[in-house]
């Protein structure tokens, strides 16, 4: 039987605080007055998927549309997807924590070719059948679609699960979509007839309209739905990226604004460049506007400025270096996750340098300057070292680089190149005093995608294998490397996937029968290769990735090539359904170009290279002139004179219980941010802000009497700061107090000495008060009862919990301290009670926990006992402001 969202929530699990849906910048709007209600999921864990920036931006526009309302799901970690199945529970919606199935439509990002599996188990757990087909003949279930770059590059191998499909840029898509809905439910359609005005929509392909060939191509089933699926086009809104601060760190704990979308630079092998066409730059005001707004909003200390190559957009040292200027004084940093290495110099170092020196990553793929030429890179070996020896001489001593091995035309010489050019760097990047320079390499296997001139190439495993053991040999005699390698099945099954057509539905869905899922999770992988496997042996396309493995089509001159066949580059794809304005014909004349090793230009640059793109439907590049640059006003300084110290009296109620005491830390800090407050810093390379927690609360308890210290650079009016920290908290983070205390005296850490608690405890047998009262005696009666204690390191020894109890009552249960009765086995009788003590709480190891007042009862009542709940009344410092702490 299903039971609520809340009962689901506990401790128990893992990072609870993923779940609770009010995070600063979730939206709650009416159920009631929303005509269209749908849910944007990301099939990946909360961290992944709420980080993730298109899911923002989509989060946000649909919750401005009127009559709109939208939620967001992620993929449950194990732990609470075992809870959701063992009780019946399905999947919800984080803000409402409604069933999925309440809602009108859902959608998901579908971004890496082996996610599917991920959404398949999100279905399930929802209640929600897997296919179109079988959902079909009932209008009780939502719509399915997925968008996403994968979705859009081939939706063929998942088109049987899903009812439609949003091809390319969602921000004026979607809303058109949720037009089309709410017409539909006002005229009561039904489920096809509402499929069918959707498939009107330019960009949304509905896969049911639509047969596969033999040949695996695809085509209409009926006159009017269109021959082929146009990519939408939209232009990138950075105000719409100023959202989510989530509680629990994320993969991306930082605000990101795009500064440019699309990239033009024609790199053969990148798929996001041929979909993401034309380039079109945000002006350089609005990203400002966008950076300054987002930092004071949200609170974030890091913000990163997004593109597929932010070096390519031209206003980026002056826009870098006009918000490191306005934002000096407030220990922010920038990172950047795409650079060229030809356009790093000193003033993008200033960007991205300072207290917080951020990670340094150049991609030049390839290790020869042929290479580089065949994949159309543009990066000659003299560009790639003026940029690593700038890295160095501006204070960088690790370097991360990306290649790539297995790419049409490589020979041994070019796989060899790769160690060759970073021992050159390393030789002539040595300065003298400073040690040596150090990279960290990966090694990735190239996989084909489709709608790029490399489509109709692959690699064998076998041939990925022997390159990646020359590499390794080379690697083990140099110093100051480390080599990480992709695994070579993980590539092959994203071959076989990513190029696919509709047969492959069945091998997705028993792989992930099989146990696939979170596949491109490291420690994942043997459970995932050895699922897919399975499902590829038990279907009948097993030949089919046997070609894979074997490399089905090795295309160039490559000393080690043996083409098992030059494909027929006219023969149909199942892509070519999808209309990306990119044309076939010049796709296959660029392929000829790389085999030829000749290069083509930079449109946003130079002269147009003919692909396709632009015009009517795609737009034309859209490129921002580079602004002047401004004087640099200097990295940030941390200010580490203390003017102030404010202690401040809290309380962590109700589910913010549930977020845990590092979270908690990091909301803090974000508060004093947006609230504008001057925090003190501390020394050191990683200046931190100087807020010190007296004591962590064990996950899941609550408080009305913990303490925190805030020491400021200016002195502030205890009211002001009061009404400023408020109105930055959670309502559930009440501050009750705040007082000045003398900056000569310890802090509230050092001078901690015991902890008030209120305790919910049940027996498995009925007890009664009088029980109670006696075992508490028996307990203050008692000169020492003895607990074994395991240390960090391993080590045992006995202490005497009997001396660090001060204080042991009975208490009247108070309605705000009520257990939960969802804890409690439901197959056993209990008998609930509900304890007050004091105990030492010192921040040395000497303390009180819970747990120990439970083990004490059970040595002299020698029954089983579980504590339901805890809630800490207050913090007790030096000197005891009742008694000094004796023994009772």
């Amino acid at each position: 039987m299903a039971v609520s969202v809340e009962e689901l929530l506990t401790p128990d699990i893992l990072k609870p605080a993923r779940y609770l849906g009010n995070e600063l910048g979730a939206v709650h709007k009416s159920w009631d007055e929303a005509r269209v209600r749908w849910v944007l999921t990301y099939p990946e864990v909360y961290e992944v998927g709420a980080s993730n920036l298109g899911h923002i931006i989509l989060y946000n526009i649909l919750n401005r549309q009127p009559r709109q309302l939208c939620d967001r799901a992620y993929l449950p970690a194990p732990d609470l997807a075992a809870k959701l199945r063992s009780t019946h529970t399905p999947l919800f919606a984080v803000e409402s924590r409604r069933p999925l199935t309440d809602y009108d439509i859902l959608g998901f990002s579908l971004s890496y070719e082996l996610g599917a599996t991920n959404i398949l188990e999100m279905l399930d757990l929802a209640g929600i059948p897997l296919t179109w087909q079988e959902r079909a003949a009932s209008n009780n279930y939502p719509l399915i679609f997925a968008g996403g770059q994968t979705a859009t590059s081939n939706p063929e191998p998942y088109a049987e699960f899903f009812d439609f499909f949003a091809l390319g840029d969602g921000e004026e898509l979607l809303p058109e979509i949720g037009l089309v809905l709410e017409e539909g439910k006002t005229a009561h359609l039904s489920r096809e007839a509402l499929l069918l005005d959707l498939a009107q929509i330019p960009g949304v392909y509905v896969p049911r309209f639509y047969d596969m060939a033999d040949d695996g191509s695809v085509h209409p089933n009926r006159p009017d739905v269109p021959e082929r699926i146009l990519r939408r086009v939209a232009t990138p809104m950075p105000a719409y990226s100023i959202g989510l601060v989530p509680y629990v760190e994320t993969v991306h704990d930082r605000l990101t604004i795009e500064i440019r979308r699309g990239c033009t630079r024609g790199c053969r092998f990148c798929q996001p460049g041929m979909l993401t066409r034309p380039a079109r730059d945000v002006e350089a005001e609005q990203v400002i506007e966008a950076i300054e707004q987002g930092i004071r909003e949200t609170g974030h200390n890091e913000f990163s400025l997004l593109s597929l190559s932010c070096s390519d957009y031209l206003a980026l040292p002056a826009v870098g270096i006009e918000i490191k200027n306005r934002l000096k004084d407030e220990n922010i940093s920038l990172s950047l996750p795409s650079q060229r290495v030809d356009r790093f110099d000193e003033n993008i170092a200033k960007i991205i340098g300072g207290t917080r020196q951020s990670g340094l990553t150049f991609a030049p793929e390839a290790g020869t300057q042929r290479m580089r030429d065949i994949i159309n890179k543009g990066l000659t070996n003299e560009e790639l070292l003026r940029g690593v020896k700038t890295a160095c001489e501006q204070g960088w001593d690790k370097v991360k680089l990306y290649f790539m091995i297995g790419l049409p035309g490589e020979t041994d010489v070019d796989v060899l190149g790769i160690a060759e050019t970073v021992r050159w760097l390393q030789q002539e990047c040595r300065v003298k005093g400073r040690k040596p320079l150090n990279f960290t390499l990966t090694i990735s296997n190239f996989t084909p995608k489709p709608h790029t001139p490399f489509q109709w190439h692959s690699v064998s495993t076998g041939e990925f294998e022997r390159k990646q053991a020359l590499l390794r040999e080379e690697f083990r005699r140099m110093r100051g490397v480390k080599a990480n390698f992709t695994d070579v099945r993980i590539s092959a099954m994203e071959d076989f996937v990513g190029r696919g057509d509709r047969r492959l539905a069945s091998v997705l869905r028993r792989a992930w029968e099989l146990g696939a899922g979170m596949d491109s999770w490291f420690d994942s992988i043997e459970r995932a290769y050895a699922a897919w496997g399975q499902a590829i042996a038990e279907s009948d396309l097993t030949w089919k990735y046997r070609l894979v493995e074997k490399g089905e089509w090795v295309i160039g001159t490559g000393e080690n090539s043996s083409p098992l066949g030059i494909p027929d580059l006219d023969k149909p794809l199942p892509w070519d359904i999808i209309d990306t304005g990119i044309d076939k014909n010049w796709l296959k004349a660029d392929l000829q170009s790389a085999l030829e090793a000749a290069t083509v230009p930079d449109c946003s640059f130079e002269g147009c290279s003919h692909c396709g793109v632009c015009g009517v439907d795609f737009g034309h590049n859209t490129i921002v002139p580079p602004s002047a640059i401004p004087q640099f006003a200097g990295h940030f300084a941390p200010k580490q004179e203390r003017v102030q110290r404010l202690r401040v009296c809290f309380g962590k109620l109700g589910d913010m219980a549930l977020v845990s005491h590092l979270d908690l830390a990091r909301l803090f800090d974000r508060a004093v941010r947006r609230a504008s407050i001057p925090i003190a810093y501390t020394n050191g390379f990683h200046a931190s802000p100087r807020i010190s927690i007296a004591n962590a609360l064990p996950l899941g308890a609550t408080s009305s009497g913990d303490i925190v210290d805030f020491e400021l650079t200016r002195q502030m009016d205890v009211a002001t700061f009061q009404a400023k920290l408020v109105a930055q908290m959670p309502s559930n983070i009440p501050i009750y107090r705040v007082e000045e205390v003398d900056l000569k005296t310890p802090s509230a850490t050092q001078l901690l000495a015991a902890a008030e608690y209120s305790i919910t405890l049940t027996s498995f047998a009925e007890v009664t008060s009088a029980q109670w009262q006696h075992w508490i005696e028996a307990i203050k009666h008692r000169d020492a009862i003895w607990w074994e204690q395991t240390t960090k390191s391993g080590n045992k020894h006995t202490v005497n919990l009997r001396e660090r109890l001060f204080e042991l009552e009975l208490q009247e249960e108070s309605r705000d301290l009520t257990y939960r009765s969802d804890l409690v086995s439901p197959d056993r009788t209990h008998s609930s009670q509900v304890l007050r003590y004091v105990g030492m709480s010192r921040n040395d190891g000497n303390l009180l926990r819970p747990e120990h007042i439970i083990y004490m009862l059970e040595q002299v009542c020698e029954l089983e006992l579980q504590l339901l709940h805890t809630h800490r009344l207050r913090l007790i410092l030096e000197p005891y402001s009742i008694n000094h702490p004796t023994v009772v």
